[in-house]
């Protein structure tokens, strides 16, 4: 409430303040939370390595949305040392479970980083099957890349028609991406 302006005045100190008291206590959600106001700097000194301890926290317990963070810290090096093969580990174990909107878009980047080989061996064919189970719960940017892998024959046959199907969802979507390479296409 006190985050969002929900009844109260928004108050990121106070907020910070009652997610630490249910954070101290277990609760994944608010270690999470509290990891992202020391990411972000929301009511405390931003605080890269607080961040992480909490985002890890909330990971062990299965939060898929700070799993998906501590990949990211991972993956960029805040808070911890870079390391992309730790990142892609977090991102699987959101991708395998969680809730939609996190598992989705651990799917996609886990496509990410099996097209370009970030964290694991290069490997298109990972890459596309990670991207199309994003994809086919509606996740646009995976759309648009996996359009982009039929249209080269990354890790899939080329087929034009199948590239142009889902740009064409990205695209309905709002992506601009995914418009342009249907304008290229035709």
């Amino acid at each position: 409430c006190y985050a969002n302006a929900q009844g109260v005045a928004q108050d990121q100190v106070e907020a910070v303040r009652w997610y630490r008291l249910a954070a101290e206590q277990g609760d994944a959600t608010a270690q999470n939370r509290l990891g992202v106001c020391y990411d972000n700097g929301e009511g405390v000194a931003q605080n890269k390595v607080e961040a992480v301890r909490w985002y890890r926290l909330a990971a062990e317990q299965g939060d898929a949305s700070a799993q998906v963070s501590l990949g990211f810290c991972y993956s960029s090096g805040d808070g911890v040392a870079e390391d992309k093969a730790e990142a892609v580990r977090w991102y699987r174990r959101a991708a395998e479970q969680g809730d939609a909107f996190s598992q989705r878009f651990a799917q996609r980047i886990l496509g990410f980083c099996y097209s370009n080989g970030e964290g694991v061996a290069q490997n298109r064919v990972k890459a596309v099957r990670w991207y199309r189970l994003a994809a086919e719960q509606g996740d646009a940017d995976a759309q648009f890349n996996l359009g982009v892998c039929y249209a080269n024959g990354q890790g899939v046959a080329q087929n034009q028609s199948e590239a142009v199907r889902w740009y064409r969802l990205a695209a309905e979507q709002g992506l601009q991406e995914a418009q342009e390479a249907l304008d290229g296409l035709s």
